[in-house]
């Protein structure tokens, strides 16, 4: 299978359909690269674009992408109710095949260097690109969001990776880097008791749940945080929310899934649901999976998988998983791989 990278820039525009059909087509007409998805939020004034292809064709295709951005985007006008501080507002590189984290880390030091070459970009790295602790979470880099930028960038510890340490009013700043796929996957439970939810999210979950005394207060540790009961599993954000008036659901982050796979949780899911006279009754996929996780989550539901061939091992995880149940579930339009057309 040839190298895979997928690239999800944010652009700070999700009201203007035209501005956003000239950053896609920017993208795509760079040979061999495929168009994901596209998710534009009013109320976000943002916008979300996925694409995948081969390495060096991905960089070229977010570095288009970027220059359409900074010509059509002027942050000194914008608004909206996501946190945001430029108008192409983060940029990161995934590993999906035959690539790794390493990889996408000279990719993003690589767009970072272009951007602020080409273009006068101030640019930060963060996540598994970042060399300081200070720029590791995207929303310490965000803090102060646009508004509070000219002041931010005369402190020398918030001096960019790359580009001028310079507020430019049009295009603000930007932030790149390397991080793990982020699966967005939710279970149905068979009530509509939001708090049943929120309890099996907090057992499962990284951050656990905090710890209360006799009379339910929170109890503070001696570095004057709140102490809490850590979860079950690694690398995993989860809450309890509706998926409609009737249905509650554990919803999910799987950070990585190798370390926390899809059947991972939602067999606890399953068994914590029990626990409460209820039973999970489907699964649900945001957006596009790696084939890795769902090929991860066949093994486990299909016996004899040492001989199963991959279409088989799908099936089985569409199945297991419950996939299927609220909709049609098509992997040659869910599967990242499949979708762009990659295969074995």
């Amino acid at each position: 299978m040839a190298a895979l990278i997928e690239c999800v820039p944010n652009f700070s525009e999700g009201c203007d359909q035209s501005v956003i059909d000239a950053i896609t087509e920017a993208m795509t007409s760079v040979e061999d690269v495929t168009l994901l998805d596209v998710d534009m939020g009013a109320d976000f004034n943002r916008t979300v674009v996925t694409i995948v292809g081969p390495p060096e064709q991905v960089l070229k295709a977010a570095l288009s992408g970027t220059k359409v951005a900074l010509e059509r985007i002027d942050m000194s006008k914008h608004s909206g109710e996501h946190d945001r501080m430029g108008a192409v507002d983060v940029v990161p590189f995934i590993p999906i095949s035959d690539s790794t984290m390493s990889d996408c880390v000279e990719l993003s030091e690589r767009y970072a260097e272009h951007a602020s070459r080409d273009f006068g970009l101030p640019v930060y790295l963060y996540a598994e690109s970042a060399r300081s602790d200070q720029r590791i979470r995207l929303p310490d880099i965000r803090r102060g969001q646009y508004e509070g930028l000219s002041e931010k960038l005369t402190d020398p510890a918030w001096k960019p990776d790359y580009g001028p340490a310079e507020f430019k009013p049009k295009m603000g700043v930007t932030a790149t880097g390397a991080r793990n796929i982020l699966i967005a996957y939710n279970v149905n439970l068979d009530t509509d008791d939001k708090s049943s939810a929120n309890k099996i999210a907090g057992k499962l979950r990284t951050s656990g749940v905090l710890k209360k005394d006799s009379d339910g207060q929170k109890i503070i540790g001696p570095d004057g945080k709140a102490e809490r009961i850590p979860g079950r599993f690694q690398s995993l954000q989860a809450a309890g929310w509706m998926y409609n008036d009737d249905i509650a659901q554990v919803s999910m982050n799987l950070l990585d899934y190798s370390e926390t796979g899809l059947h991972i949780v939602t067999e606890a899911i399953r068994k914590e649901a029990q626990t409460l006279d209820l039973e999970a009754t489907a699964g649900e996929l945001v957006g596009l999976v790696p084939l890795n996780a769902i090929v991860d989550a066949g093994k486990f539901y299909h016996h004899g998988s040492d001989d199963a061939d991959i279409e088989t091992l799908v099936d089985a995880a569409i199945s297991g998983l419950n996939l299927d149940y609220l909709c049609e579930f098509n992997p040659h339009e869910r599967i990242i791989e499949w979708a762009a057309g990659v295969t074995e």
